[in-house]
Formats: C-alpha cells, structure tokens, sequence
C-alpha cells in the first residue's frame, strides 16, 4: 500500500509539471495526463474499480492541498470550480479527476452489468455525471486565462464523453456526431505537432474509429459491417463497451448469413452442417484468413491465429457434444466404419480437426519465422537473454506432433493424395529441427555432433526434393529447402574451419597448461627459475608434505621352525601321584586332617 501511494504521488508531481510547462497561460496536457493515470493505474489490465479508487484518493489529496474543501465532517456542502479560480492549473486538473472517476465507475458497473442487468441504470447515471464534469471542464477552459492547446483538448474530451453518454443510450446520430467532433479535433492536433507527439492523438482517433462506423452500420449504413469486421480482426475492436457491441453484431451478422449455407466441401466430398455454430465458424474461416495474410507484422499475425484458435475449438467442442448425444448416429458411425466410411457430422469434426491443426502449425511456423530474424540480429545487451535455437527446436516438435495428428484422422487413411502430402510435409519439417539441434551443438563447441546433423539435414532436404517431383499436390506453403541446403553447406564449412582452429588453440596452449599443473616443490629445484605465482600465495609450494616413506635396517625375527617336529622325553616320573583315599580322605582333607 505504500509503494502503490508512493507512485500516486510520483504521478501527481510529473503531471503538475507538465501541467506548469506551459506558456501563454495556464495549460494541462488533458490526454496525456488521463493516459498515462490509466495505464499505470489498473487499466492495462482492465481494472476499472482499481483506478476509481486511484480517482478518489487523488481529488482528496488535490482538495486538501488547494484549500478546497466540500464541508465538514458534520455537513456537506457542495462547491464548484469557477473561472474566478483559474489562477492555477490544479483546479482544471480536480475538474478533470472527477469525470475521470464518474468514467471508470460507468465502466465498472458496464462489467458487472453482464450478470446483474439492474446495474444498468446506475451504468447510465455515473456516464451522465462523467458527462456533466466533461461540459464543466470545457466551459472553464474558455477563459482567457487557458492556452489555446488545452482549450481544443477540453472540448475534445467533452466530445468524447458527450457520445459515451448518446452511444450508450442508442442515440446513434447524437453519438456519431459528438464522435466525429471529437475525431476531428485530435486530428487537428496531431498535425500541429511532430510525429512524436502526435502520435497519442491518432492512437486515440483509431480508438472512436469503430464506435463511429458502428454508429453509422445502426442508421443504416450497411458497408460499415465490412469495416468494423476489418477494424475486429486486425486491431481487436474497440475498447470497454465497444469490444462487448462489436463481437455481438458480427456474430448477429454471421448468423444471419449462415441461415443460407447448408453444406461445405472438403477432398471431395460434400457434408450437409447442421450445427449453427459450425456454420457461424466456417462463414468466417474466410474472413480470418484473410486478415491474418495482410497482418502487417508477426505480433498482430500471432494474436489472430490465437482467436481463430479459440474459435475453432469451440467450434469442435459443439460437434464433440453433438456426437455424443445422437445415440444413433453412433450405431450409423459404427456401421460405415465397418464398410470403411465414416459419418457426415465424424468427417465434419474431422475437418475442423484439421482446420484447428493446420492454424497451429502456420502460428508456430510465424512464430518461427520471427525468431529466426531475432536470430540474425546482434545482441547489443550482453545481460539480456536473447532467442535461442532451443526456442526453435520447441516449435518444429509442436509442428510435427500436429502432423502427425493430421496423418490420423477418421476418414482420410484411405487418401493416399492427403498422406503423401502430410508425409513430405513431415520430412520438410524434420529437416528444420534437425538443423536448429545442429545449431545448438555448434553454439557450444561441439563440432562432430554439429557436422553430423547437418549431414542429417541434407539428407533430409534431398528426400524433399525427391518426393517433390513425384507429388502433384501444391508446395507454395511450405518453407523452400533449395535455401537451407545453401545454408546448410555454408554452415558446414564453418563448423569444420571452427573445429581446426580450435584444436590449434588447444596445441598452443598446452606447455602453458602444464607449466601451471607443474606441482613440483620449490626445494627440488632450486638450480632453475620457473615462474610459479603460487610461491607468492598464502600457501606456497615449497617442500613435499608429507614426505615419501624410504626403506629403513629393522630388528631381525626369529621364528622356531623345529617345534612341532621335537619328541619330548616322559616326565611321568617326575610328578607326584595323589593316593586314593576314598570318601574318609575326603572328609579328612576338607576338615584340614589331610597329609
């Protein structure tokens, strides 16, 4: 909590600067100041409700320091901002937090109002409020005290909040015109300036861009569809409660166009679509296809394939669903697969399949392709962890498991046309990851490994081109294996050139190494000058310890050899016999009585 008021505060400071840096009289950069309070105060990632209460607490520190109190703490009383105040920036700035908060309150109950409609109501209150401070920030910034620059932003802003309000109610010619007014007067902008500083100004016309062609499609302009579809796929739409319209009104649009396609053609074979969301899904195909060939570069590129994807597996998921409750067609599916022929709706899934499987392997290819031009350019941080090959090699696995998935599917073992196709594909594919393995064994010296797998590419690209001549099919979307064999043959070279100059740096600095692994004491030679650094350590080599064992005289051992082989004479006439007494000796013994 205090880091989060630490950056408020650190925000405020660089806004009252530029608030302050302005000449010809008072001056607040509006736009620039309510873009950035947004994006570092929960609005990147769409939290509406974290940055009211940025709002909130930001008017209280404004009110306090201006001396502007509502009040007290036992009544209330409400004051407004005059132009008999103007004579500091902060006050246009109160005017500007307060519509900004009434804002993001409107968009928060926009989001909590999917599933509590009745929010709805306090939705078009808070927009209205927003709207009222937005007029009041206009009509204070037409005094003579206000530079011309704020006075253009302030109206623009009002503008934009003005066609909020009428768009949200459905006033569309109201909205269009507030839009187009507000349009107008970035535009404007953005010319006065240079391509810096202008360039805040058109990233907000292309965010009213699609609310004004929405405006336009409801009163009836029916080109502006084409437009907003075109606006989706390459930008993504609009924002806050524009995105939620537009994704409604191209599905309503879809649907209405699907009511007239009853059938799709795939390798020959025609299968009726019944599901509607499978018709919405194919009625787009083209569409998304279309937008992601004129992406204009690999990040806007990626993202669609990520939507197509998401689509696509919904899509699989309705017909998954729909095979799983038709009892029938199951007893039909297990009757065709007896006569080798599969069902309508299984060779439907089966071509949604390999829509969603294709899509993967030409995102992971775009993916790839960017990497490799990363590849190519030089790292100016050492620190920062660039692309490696390993990245790559990640990305041809994705792709062959997706191959190998298509080779699979239900009705096409029988298509010798598809599978000779998936197979050349398949080898094209492997040629790559083998030549990114080989990368990354020459990245860490291992040379033998490398020139192997670029052997193992060779053979591999050589296979491609063999098949090629032989295939009938269409190779314009597969990657051109005349160019990695160039590459391949010059990376081979260097590999070798690589490997024998390093063996000579490994000859050269053998006596060297040696001389270092030399553990030689200084006491055995002391007749010749060796420079040895670890006589000037802590722990210098001087002597052996602990010395070497030398062999020493010791004390003979004697050992008697002949003492098992020595007969002794009898004793037995030498010891003395005990007499036999019995038990009176017995007693006469133990009594003390004996002999």
């Amino acid at each position: 909590m205090a880091s989060q008021l630490q950056n408020e505060v650190k925000t405020q400071a660089m806004d009252e600067n530029k608030e302050n840096n302005v000449d010809g009289g008072l001056g607040l950069e509006i736009l620039q100041i309510i873009k950035d309070s947004q994006q570092q105060h929960g609005l990147r990632h769409g939290d509406y409700q974290r940055y009211r209460g940025y709002c909130s607490r930001r008017l209280r520190r404004l009110r306090k320091t201006l001396g502007f109190k509502m009040g007290n703490r036992h009544k209330f009383s409400g004051k407004k901002v005059t132009v008999e105040m103007l004579k500091d920036n902060r006050y246009l700035l109160l005017v500007l937090i307060e519509a900004e908060r009434a804002w993001s309150y409107a968009m928060q109950l926009k989001q909590e109002a999917n599933t509590e409609p009745r929010k709805r109501f306090h939705l078009l209150a808070r927009l209205r409020k927003a709207g009222k401070h937005g007029e009041h920030l206009a009509k204070l910034c037409e005094s003579p005290s206000v530079d011309a620059k704020t006075k253009l932003e302030a109206q623009a802003y009002n503008s934009y909040l003005t066609g909020m309000v009428q768009f949200e109610m459905q006033e569309w010619t109201s909205a269009m015109e507030a839009f187009n007014k507000c349009k107008t007067i970035y535009e404007k902008l953005a010319s006065a300036f240079t391509d810096e500083q202008g360039m805040l100004y058109h990233q907000r016309v292309e965010e009213i861009s699609p609310n004004i062609r929405y405006c336009a499609y409801n009163i009836g302009d029916q080109n502006a569809i084409n437009d907003l579809m075109q606006m989706r796929l390459s930008a993504g739409g609009g924002g806050g409660m524009m995105a939620e319209k537009l994704e409604a009104l191209i599905t309503q649009t879809r649907a209405k166009q699907s009511a007239m396609m009853s059938e799709v053609e795939w390798r020959g074979r025609t299968v009726p679509v019944k599901i509607d969301k499978a018709r919405i899904f194919l009625l787009g195909l083209a569409d998304n296809e279309t937008a992601i060939a004129q992406a204009d570069n690999e990040e806007t590129k990626e993202r669609l394939y990520e939507s197509l994807l998401v689509e696509c597996r919904d899509t699989i998921q309705a017909v998954r669903e729909e095979l799983r409750t038709d009892a029938k067609q199951r007893e039909r599916a297990t009757e065709n697969a007896e006569c080798g022929k599969v069902s309508n709706i299984q060779y439907l899934h089966s071509y949604l399949t390999y829509i969603k499987l294709w899509t993967v392997v030409k995102r992971n290819e775009s993916m790839a392709h960017m990497l490799q031009a990363k590849l190519k350019e030089p790292q100016s941080d050492e620190n920062k962890r660039g692309p490696r090959p390993q990245d790559l090699i990640r990305l041809y696995e994705i792709i062959l498991q997706s191959l190998a998935e298509l080779s699979s599917l239900q009705g096409l073992e029988g298509d010798q046309t598809f599978q000779k196709e998936v197979a050349l594909k398949t080898v094209v594919y492997k040629a790559y990851r083998c030549f990114y393995i080989a990368q990354s064994y020459v990245l860490v010296k291992k040379w033998s490994e490398g020139l192997v797998l670029y052997e193992r590419v060779l053979k591999y690209a050589r296979e491609v081109q063999l098949k090629a001549k032989s295939f009938n099919g269409s190779l314009e979307d597969l990657p051109d294996v005349q160019e990695l064999i160039t590459v391949v043959n010059a990376e081979k070279f260097s590999v070798q050139a690589a490997a024998i100059l390093d063996k000579e740096d490994v000859a050269d600095e053998l006596p060297a190494q040696q001389q270092l692994k030399d553990t030689t004491p200084l006491s055995e030679h002391l007749e010749t000058f060796r420079h040895d650094p670890i006589l000037l350590s802590k722990q210098p080599n001087l002597v052996q310890f602990p010395p070497e064992f030398h062999p020493v005289p010791f004390k003979p051992l004697f050992f008697d050899l002949a003492l098992n082989h020595v007969a002794f004479p009898p004793l037995d006439d030498k010891v003395e016999q005990k007499g036999k007494g019995g038990i009176t000796g017995y007693f006469k013994g133990f009594f003390g009585f004996g002999n």
